[in-house]
């Protein structure tokens, strides 16, 4: 690990400490290998001048739900020192007194919660604090030897903590165990199965201490020949049983849930470890984990829901034996071993589903090295279970936002990359669902910044391509619960006696067949997946069609057709088929101003009359229809099937 420290950066933060401590906290949360999703903690201590002119010495220590890669300086919270010195005094503080005198203690009743190590911060003598998770350090702890290991690598002058619950107890055991003692003979602290603290009055030296302290515990796991397993090839992706399993995890979990599947070379090594059941089974890489990640993952074999039913069984055995009054949490994994596929994971949204990623990725990594040092060792199940039910943990978890009404849902539209597609995914993507946006126009890679969009070009009439994406959906999200059938052609208008036969079968391939081939593909997974429908995107030209378009009318027709039988052959699993007919959108690509103006006038009529030529007088735009069929994937038409709406501002004709 090297030094992120740039001192022409640092120089910019002048003599303003606070502004020095957000720089170095956000070098510390540059790199996973030390901190993830909101893991670690610094401080500084300033002297200030209160509202009295007294001169007061301040802590700002990282507040709770702030992560050190993005912090500010509002996301450091100020309490009084010398308060924070009198809470460590006492002998004993429940965890709820903790925040309450913390907060007692801030200076700017603004402020966010102050971290659980708060009081540890304080009692630490020394300007800049800096606490990780660093993974190094943790994989040498988490052996049968780890404490020994530690002494051999650092020596005596590293302070090393037995582990114990943060928060008041571990500033406690500190407070004690530090009672007299040299500070200036210490080069930092580690905490067993915990991480490492660095101090010092200069922020550059407190930095690089941490970073040779991980640096000496990296070079140490290389001598040892500690390194991740790797397969040769990536395995064979059974997306079947993907669909299965996220069906079965979601049922667990009560909701919708999305899945990623990880067939990385390291994944899949990792997963046809011979003992990998074993030592999976043994306990989080920190306990500070186990609220994301669970205390192990689900192992699954080709009967998904025999292995659910086995982990849930599990972790009720596992609360029953360790509860003492908690309510028990839902008993649903967070992420599974799946032998010599790799290792999926589960969240009810994309920003859950990376974090589990992330934090698993790092986890496996760790396993695989400290086997290499002789075993895998974690905390046991009473402290791993103390701090999965720790009531200063569950906060965390409980300040997510209310759900969206599609969270949890994965959609497929294709025709994505502009127009009434481009619409669909924007709104589907506003209520909460993640979304696979298809489009054999290659702008459809960059068209979406969002990371609930799955990008993928493709040619609807390649079946092989169509296949591709349909198991990269099922790689990326897990299933599919919703369909927007919605990639066409308008072909240019002939009389029937003109028509070229190359325009009529590119009609029918685009318009007709390839919706056949999509929907015959995304059955099987529509049949797993929660409230699942598909909306197809007929015309107005099928109740009303005009002359010189038989090759569109008749292919949107078709499409319709296929859409009613679909939603009679598909009813008996839960899948609801619907039709939308849209007319006189104005709002997409073929549509340029020029044309827009020609029509007009061929009528003789304004544009803006032109675009409102209906009974209501209204435009219709890309987005009303999207509006529409989102509406129709929802709840409001949970019992509506075999329907077909017009979206028209009212058609004189069809009416």
């Amino acid at each position: 690990m090297r030094s992120l420290w740039n001192d022409k950066e640092a120089k910019a933060c002048g003599k303003d400490l606070l502004k020095m401590r957000v720089y170095t906290s956000r070098l510390l949360g540059a790199e996973e290998d030390l901190v993830l999703h909101g893991g670690g903690n610094t401080s500084v201590k300033i002297k200030e001048k209160n509202i009295f002119g007294e001169t007061e010495e301040i802590l700002y220590v990282k507040g709770s739900g702030w992560d050190l890669a993005t912090i500010e300086a509002p996301g450091f919270a100020p309490l009084k020192l010398g308060a924070l010195y009198k809470l460590a005094e006492l002998d004993t503080l429940s965890d709820m007194d903790m925040v309450k005198y913390q907060r007692m203690a801030l200076t700017n009743p603004a402020a966010p919660n102050p971290s659980v190590e708060a009081i540890l911060h304080g009692i630490i003598p020394y300007t800049f604090v800096d606490h990780t998770h660093a993974d190094a350090v943790v994989v040498i702890t988490n052996t049968a030897k780890g404490k020994a290991r530690i002494v051999e690598i650092f020596g005596k002058n590293m302070l090393i903590i037995p582990y114990v619950m943060p928060g008041f107890i571990l500033a406690k055991t500190i407070f004690e165990m530090t009672r007299g003692i040299d500070w200036e003979s210490l080069d930092g602290m580690i905490l067993l199965n915990h991480g490492v603290f660095t101090f010092d009055h200069d922020a550059q030296v407190s930095y690089e201490k941490m970073i040779d302290i991980v640096s000496q515990a990296e070079k140490y796991l290389k001598q040892a020949g500690a390194k991740e397993a790797k397969a040769s090839k990536n395995a064979h992706v059974d997306a079947r049983l993907l669909a299965s399993i996220r069906k079965e995890v979601s049922d667990l979990w009560g909701m919708p849930v999305l899945s990623k599947l990880d067939h990385s070379l390291a994944a899949v090594g990792f997963s046809s470890l011979p003992n990998i059941k074993s030592v999976s089974n043994r306990g989080p890489l920190t306990p500070d984990h186990i609220i994301r990640t669970k205390r192990t993952p689900v192992f699954f074999t080709k009967d998904p829901q025999k292995n659910l039913v086995d982990f849930n069984s599990s972790y009720s055995g596992y609360f029953d034996k360790y509860n003492s009054g908690e309510q028990k949490l839902d008993p649903a994994p967070r992420w599974g071993i799946i032998p010599k596929m790799g290792t999926v994971s589960f969240g009810p949204t994309s920003k859950h589903v990376r974090i589990i990623e992330d934090i698993t990725r790092h986890t496996k990594k760790a396993i695989v090295q400290a086997e290499k040092l002789g075993g895998w060792k974690t905390l046991g199940q009473k402290d791993l279970f103390e701090m999965e039910y720790w009531s200063l943990e569950q906060n965390k978890l409980k300040k997510a936002g209310a759900a969206k009404p599609m969270q949890g849902r994965i959609a497929l539209v294709t025709g994505a990359a502009s127009g009434i597609g481009k619409a669909c995914v924007e709104q589907l993507v506003k209520q909460g669902a993640v979304v696979a946006a298809l489009d054999i126009n290659p702008t459809i890679l960059e068209a979406f910044p969002q990371n609930e969009v799955l990008p993928l070009q493709c040619d609807v009439t390649k079946e092989k391509q169509l296949l591709r994406c349909i198991e990269e959906i099922i790689v990326q999200f897990g299933g599919l619960d919703m369909l927007i059938s919605n990639a066409g052609i308008f072909p240019k208008s002939a009389r029937i006696e003109d028509m070229k036969e190359e325009l009529w079968d590119k009609s029918m391939e685009i318009n007709v067949t390839s919706h056949q081939r999509l929907l015959q593909m995304c059955v099987p997974y529509l049949a797993l997946g929660f409230n699942s429908a598909v909306v197809i995107m007929g015309s107005k030209n099928v109740p009303a069609p005009g002359p010189g378009a038989s090759a569109y009318s008749v292919a949107k027709a078709a499409l319709t057709q296929l859409g009613r039988v679909a939603a009679l052959e598909l009813g008996e699993n839960g899948i609801r088929v619907n039709v939308l007919h849209p007319n006189a959108v104005y709002d997409t690509s073929i549509w340029t101003d020029e044309v827009l103006k020609a029509r007009a006038k061929h009528y003789g009529m304004s544009v803006k009359a032109y675009k409102t030529n209906n009974v209501l007088k209204v435009e219709v735009t890309s987005k009303d229809v999207a509006d529409m069929a989102v509406a129709m994937l929802g709840p409001v038409f949970s019992k509506v099937t075999g329907a077909q709406v017009p979206i028209d501002g009212g058609n004189d004709r069809v009416i």
